[in-house]
């Protein structure tokens, strides 16, 4: 088959949600896969400093973290788009100012509030990176850190609209769930566009010389609606947001039912 390049999200793609591991099965159809000749990237949300052992013990060509803010190839680094330091402190204290919660995503570490907040999945995510080391070494009032991306929580006592004003021409916004919010630092060339991702995988398919019609991605929530918009084959898991299925080509099986295999196998990838 043409070379492809493969597109994988994590939590809930290639990482099992229910039993914490990369399935056997997905570990073996993506290296047929690589044997076939095709690509491997992760394209995720998270920053890179918070990619799990479980998914880097498999060694993808590259990865696209931080919605599109940071690209790897192989050891090779493509892509970097940190907030800059004053107005990553600015926008901080103006987000302490309307009463969200806040966590602050960067390379090297992720940073939470030094007190405990009435944010339940804020907290719950500050549990699971702290169990992995990540989160732990400055908060976010030590001010001493550079980061990519915002992630924001939002309740009844926040003053979001203020906020939102605030991030000016510099910043974007990209809609991930309810009553959370993800903000990067806008590049031009995205020509302002709420995108998550596409722009790195455009770089990544023009490098390589192929078109959106060889790229294949696969998903399972509502912020990976940018990279099931730009590809021409979408896949979405077993168990996916509803927002996903006017742009899913094919709905394959859960990952713990051996859906990344499955779908491989439907297009002939493997």
């Amino acid at each position: 088959m043409e070379r492809a390049i493969l597109f994988f999200d994590i939590d809930g793609t290639v990482l099992s949600e229910v039993t914490k591991e990369v399935p056997q099965s997905a570990i073996e159809a993506m290296e047929k896969a690589r044997a076939e000749g095709h690509l491997l990237f992760i394209n995720t949300g998270r920053t890179i400093c918070s990619i799990p052992t479980e998914v880097r013990k498999f060694q993808f060509d590259g990865y696209l973290c931080g919605c599109g803010t940071y690209l790897t190839e192989h050891d090779e680094v493509l892509l970097k788009s940190s907030i800059e330091k004053q107005r990553g402190i600015e926008l901080l204290r103006k987000a302490k100012e309307c009463n969200l919660g806040v966590i602050a995503e960067g390379q090297e570490d992720c940073y939470f509030p030094g007190h405990i907040s009435r944010f339940d999945r804020l907290e719950s995510t500050r549990r699971y990176f702290a169990s992995r080391g990540i989160g732990i070494e400055q908060s976010l009032e030590s001010e001493r850190f550079e980061y990519d991306k915002l992630f924001v929580y939002v309740d009844d006592k926040s003053d979001f609209d203020s906020f939102r004003e605030y991030l000016g021409d510099d910043m974007e916004e990209i809609p991930a769930e309810n009553y959370i919010e993800e903000m990067r630092k806008k590049r031009a060339e995205r020509g302002g566009r709420g995108r998550r991702d596409g722009r790195g995988e455009d770089g990544i398919m023009e490098k390589y010389g192929l078109d959106a019609s060889r790229a294949y991605v696969f998903g399972d929530s509502s912020n990976d609606l940018a990279m099931f918009e730009y590809a021409e084959h979408a896949i979405a898991m077993g168990r996916h947001d509803s927002v996903l299925d006017p742009h899913a080509e094919f709905v394959t099986k859960t990952v713990e039912n051996d859906g990344i295999a499955y779908a491989m196998k439907h297009y002939g990838l493997i």
